[in-house]
């Protein structure tokens, strides 16, 4: 969670005055995000699927009865302090950027229509290098990355400026990028920011944008499976400014029933042959994942997961061969509404085979907008209580978790939610939960 870890909890400072939210990328997800918050201000919505607004934490022992809502336990900002900016590559304003990503009904796009006419994308660092399916037009006219990092930048302090932010988050909600290996201008930041000028091929923009926020003192959250800040010398550069990050790639359809499926499958011991995944969705996301080397980004990300929680050098007869296969395929009918199919073939006792079969008819936007709505306000709350660096407290929320050098990434759903509270419970001075039940202990009498 952070370079040191912490003893006791710091001292987190007041969450009033106005929080800016900045999204590079104003396509489906965000403009579903930020109706859907303006929906919920208005009383006209409830904010389903969010943890921050909806969920509830256990205190003490059950006998306490204490279980107070998240948002009513922890200093986190409300909805009403959000002010939101974006940048894209197309000129599209919210308003027609929701209309054309079709996840809202039309009905409620022009309810809200007011709102979102007022959100006007600055213009966005691109290069098609880096997603071949898309030709941006609304961009940066400069090439060069130094030349997009102080536009960056620029564009930060103005919104800042113009929008009287005290705090602001920004939430990577863009496409996503080829596939890039970890290279030597990631190293460090004195290469990072000599590559900048170089304009190295292996800085993509999405790494741009990270930097530019951190260099702000701005927490920055990847819903891609981009590198983006996920390279040393970013990392170093946000423990140096005291910025909390997170990623990678929101968890939302098949890999979200993945991670609640497999750790059932291994508390049970239940043994997996195969896994076959595949995905059929439309919308840009679609287009964009129908170049292989974007695909490819996104494969990586999406087949970690069963390693790791499976653990096959531990268990090798049940897990130690399985044929793990992903597709993703372009479909422009089902626009938003992607549907996730898998087939586990596992077996149990004595080796005996069983099937099971799941269709995921989902909505991909409609999983992922509560999700970036958390990561602002758990950001947000994380910077005012001084945390820097990969927050794995936040695992919960991604496909690839962002994890410290030396330790593996936790992807188990269930682990992953008793160690956001529990972090929650250090953060606010309360004993974190184990669950042991010793609250009914009677020791032997002597």
């Amino acid at each position: 969670m952070n370079d040191e870890p912490m003893t006791q909890p710091a001292p987190i400072s007041s969450p009033d005055g106005t929080l800016g939210v900045l999204l590079p990328g104003m396509g489906a997800v965000a403009t579903t995000f930020m109706a859907g918050v303006e929906a919920v201000r208005r009383g006209i919505a409830q904010p389903f699927g969010s943890l921050t607004q909806m969920g509830t934490i256990r205190l003490g022992g059950r006998p306490e009865r204490r279980t107070p809502r998240i948002n009513d336990f922890a200093p986190i900002a409300r909805l009403d302090q959000l002010v939101f900016g974006a940048w894209d590559v197309f000129p599209d304003d919210a308003y027609e950027s929701a209309r054309n990503a079709g996840v809202l009904g039309e009905n409620q796009v022009e309810e809200l229509g007011d709102f979102l006419r007022t959100i006007q994308p600055m213009r966005g660092a691109f290069d098609q290098r880096y997603v071949k399916k898309l030709n941006g037009t609304h961009i940066i006219e400069s090439r060069s990355k130094r030349a997009w990092a102080d536009q960056l930048i620029d564009d930060i302090e103005r919104f800042r400026e113009e929008n009287g932010c005290d705090r602001m988050v920004m939430v990577w909600c863009g496409s996503t990028e080829v596939f890039l290996e970890p290279a030597a201008v990631h190293q460090d930041l004195d290469a990072f920011e000599k590559g900048l000028d170089a304009n190295d091929d292996s800085i993509p923009p999405s790494m741009v944008y990270a930097y530019a926020a951190i260099k702000c003192g701005i927490p920055y959250a990847n819903g891609a499976p981009n590198l983006s800040a996920d390279v040393p010398a970013l990392l170093d550069l946000a423990a140096q400014n005291t910025v909390p990050v997170s990623g990678k790639d929101f968890k939302t359809g098949q890999t979200l029933m993945k991670t609640i499926l497999a750790p059932g499958f291994k508390a049970r011991m239940l043994g997996i042959r195969g896994w076959y995944s595949t995905n059929i969705l439309g919308n840009r996301d679609g287009e964009v994942l129908d170049d292989p080397e974007s695909f490819k980004t996104k494969e990586e990300s999406k087949l970690g997961v069963l390693d790791y929680i499976l653990q096959p050098d531990l268990y090798p007869e049940l897990y130690g061969d399985i044929s793990h296969v992903v597709r993703i395929n372009y479909y422009p009918p089902r626009g938003d509404n992607k549907e996730g199919w898998d087939n586990v073939d596992i077996f149990g006792w004595l080796g005996y085979p069983m099937q099971i079969k799941i269709d995921f008819l989902c909505r991909d936007s409609i999983l992922a907008a509560p999700i970036v709505l958390d990561l602002v306000l758990f950001l947000d709350l994380a910077a005012r209580a001084g945390m820097k660096g990969v927050q794995e407290w936040l695992s919960f929320y991604w496909k690839s978790p962002m994890h410290a050098p030396q330790l593996y990434p936790e992807h188990d759903l269930f682990i992953q939610l008793t160690k956001l509270k529990n972090t929650l419970r250090f953060l606010m001075g309360e004993e974190q939960i184990t669950h042991l039940g010793l609250e009914y202990y009677q020791p032997p009498s002597p």
